[in-house]
């Protein structure tokens, strides 16, 4: 396999510019949260002769894949098989007490994208799969069989924005009342149906439908919001977080726990702030980046990428 042509890590120079400074001494450790094929991976042990790595995922295929190209750099890299919120086990598992730079780079992957057999596109037909880790249960096929109708209508509403959500639900019931619902070309005609001429310019009607399912499937919001902190609890003095999110809900948690964690705990009325109610982290960057102009026409997965950046200031209880 070629490694080079499956994989473009999105904004990787950024990140090794804001990573670079935590894990270029010997014996840093990078956590790679969210390892997919391991681009940015590569990336950054070509770069850092003395880093150590270790590579976070919880699908088994892109290990494999991840492991296979990593393969020559075998004495600094630890792949576990692991969803990212248990950050904190997988480097206690591997003896390392600490991190020196993380790097979550969230969404769907573009192994799990380009591979049409695992359901998440709604532009190929397929099975209605999406798990990224293909040893869970829950499929998408499972929630529109079984799901009540408010169920997916909170679901569309809470995880894919979808102002037409109650509308899908609604014709996804009656749907399934006349032939399961197995294959993503059926859900798509489905929502074509259910959408309204006057709507049906303003985007793909299965765009968040989609998302709203695939986040369900892989409990990914809840993930999230138990994983920021996580690794924030893991990093060294001087450690430091780079989070790429790709849609706005991602982006919220990560913007409240970063903000939180760089925010002083005086009290209000505390004429002169005492040492341990100054903040534990500083922001490394102003709001969010965005990929250039140039990256995104190179590379369209860079598109709406958001990115933040937090350095940690001093331990949790000086």
């Amino acid at each position: 396999m070629e490694f080079n042509n499956i994989h473009t890590p999105v904004m990787l120079e950024r990140t090794i510019e804001l990573l670079g400074p935590a894990v270029s001494h010997p014996g840093a450790v990078l956590v790679d949260a969210t390892l997919g094929m391991g681009g940015h991976a590569e990336a950054f042990l070509e770069r850092f002769p003395e880093l150590q790595l270790v590579g976070l995922d919880r699908d088994l295929e892109a290990l494999a894949i991840a492991e296979e190209r990593l393969k020559r750099f075998s004495d600094r890299f630890h792949p576990v098989h692991t969803v990212y919120d248990g950050i904190a086990e997988a480097l206690d598992s591997l003896g390392f007490p600490e991190a020196h730079g993380i790097l979550f780079d969230l969404g769907v992957s573009s192994l799990q994208l380009d591979r049409t057999e695992r359901g998440f596109s709604y532009s190929q037909d397929a099975p209605l799969d999406m798990r990224m880790d293909s040893t869970s249960d829950l499929t998408a096929e499972t929630i529109l069989a079984t799901y009540r109708e408010g169920d997916l209508r909170r679901i569309f509403e809470d995880y894919g924005e979808e102002k037409l959500a109650a509308r899908y639900a609604r014709r996804i019931v009656e749907a399934r009342q006349v032939e399961p619902i197995t294959r993503s070309g059926q859900l798509v005609q489905v929502l074509q149906d259910a959408t309204p001429a006057a709507l049906s310019r303003a985007g793909h009607p299965a765009k968040r439908v989609f998302q709203a399912l695939r986040i369900e499937v892989n409990t990914e919001l809840s993930v999230l919001r138990r994983a920021i902190p996580a690794a924030l609890g893991t990093l060294a003095v001087g450690g430091r977080i780079v989070v790429l999110s790709y849609q706005s809900l991602e982006d919220r948690i990560v913007k409240r726990d970063l903000a939180a964690a760089s925010s002083s705990t005086s009290p209000a009325d505390l004429p002169v702030e005492l040492p341990e109610h100054s903040p534990r982290f500083r922001l490394l960057v102003r709001g969010t980046e965005m990929a250039t102009e140039e990256e995104k026409a190179s590379n369209p997965r860079a598109t709406p990428v958001r990115l933040r950046a937090a350095e940690r200031l001093k331990a949790e209880n000086s």
